[in-house]
Parts: C-alpha cells; structure tokens; sequence
C-alpha cells in the first residue's frame, strides 16, 4: 500500500509541474493520507537555456529564467553531451517523497536498506537519471499523545518523532513498528530549442 502512495507522490509532484518552455523555478508539493499510512512529496524544476558549450572542459553555460547566466561543469553521469546544442532547453527536475507506514505488533527485524537507481535518457538524448531510495523499519518505544511525538528506535539510534496530525497516534502503540521508505530522483534532460548559431559551440 505505501508505495503505491509513494508513486502516487512522485507522479503528482512531477506532472503539476511539466513545463514546454524556458520558465522560473516551480515547485510541487502534495500530501496523501490513509488508515496507518502517510505519505508527503516535493518536486522542484529548474531550466534554461543553452547559451555556449565547451566540450573539451566538458562545461555548458545556461541562462535561467531569471535571466542569470551560469556556467556548470557537467560530469560524466550526464550522457551523450555531444547531442546537446546552443539554443536548446536544459531542465533540472529532483522529486522527493517520504511515506511512513504503521506495521501493527510488528516482529520483523530492525534495519536500514539503500539503494541506488542510475539510468539515462531515451533515445540517446542527452541528460541523466539519478535516484535513491532508503527504508527503514523501527520499534516503537513510547507514545506520548500530549506532545503529539512518537519515540523510535531504528537499527543505529533512538529518535523522537513530532507528528503534526494528532489522528494519526491514536492508532500507534508501544510494540507497533514504523516502516519509514525515503524516495528520491534527479533528472536532467534537454529539449531542442533553436539551431546553433555558427561559432557559438567552442
């Protein structure tokens, strides 16, 4: 059920926020609530335009949609920079989401798991895709419905955890365990623009 939130999370965050053309920063954010389960997501994208590229230094210079020009340095993640032209739409977009789920008498092991998801743009486009994700199961230790917290203790250390909706620790008690899941993901892609003026590309 929580990962389906999750996705859930991540594609609202990302479709709120699609854009066609060279804009100012946006930014997403959205909350999903169910019995035992909630889950909270961000989205943020940034993009520019292409003003010169060195590709011998591997650095590309990009105006914002503020109008600031910048110069970044683009490492070796980011694939086939050779297909990225002046005049073409670079865009940033990094997506977050944090779902916590309430495991009734739950028995199963503390622990931490990572993982790491790498991936590049279709069609040999140039850009990147970069996540990661973190679950974490933990004992709960006490509950204090005055305060409105939660005290945890994970497979490393024990933490206390406020909870702004009150609802959601009637439910929770000692000997319950949280699974707590962490999602994130940048990508960089770029959209043709207009065609490269002669001697912009060094």
């Amino acid at each position: 059920m929580k990962s389906k939130i999750l996705l859930s999370m991540l594609l609202l965050a990302g479709l709120s926020i699609g854009a066609q053309a060279q804009e100012a920063p946006k930014m997403a954010t959205s909350v999903q609530k169910q019995p035992g389960a909630i889950a909270t997501g961000q989205a943020i994208e940034l993009q520019g335009k292409v003003l010169a590229i060195d590709k011998a230094k591997r650095e590309v210079t990009v105006k914002g949609g503020s109008g600031v020009e910048t110069t970044f340095f683009i490492s070796d993640q980011v694939k086939n920079l050779g297909r990225l032209k002046v005049g073409d739409i670079v865009m940033l977009n990094y997506v977050s989401a944090l779902g916590l789920e309430l495991k009734k008498d739950g028995k199963a092991l503390r622990e931490r798991v990572e993982s790491e998801q790498n991936g590049t743009q279709a069609a040999g486009q140039p850009g990147m895709t970069k996540g990661r994700t973190v679950k974490i199961t933990a004992d709960v230790m006490a509950v204090d419905l005055e305060r409105n917290s939660l005290t945890l203790r994970g497979p490393k250390r024990t933490v206390d955890m406020v909870v702004e909706d009150a609802a959601l620790l009637k439910e929770v008690k000692v000997g319950d365990q949280i699974e707590v899941t962490y999602m994130e993901a940048t990508v960089i892609s770029a959209k043709t623009g207009k065609a490269a003026k002669s001697g912009a590309t060094k």
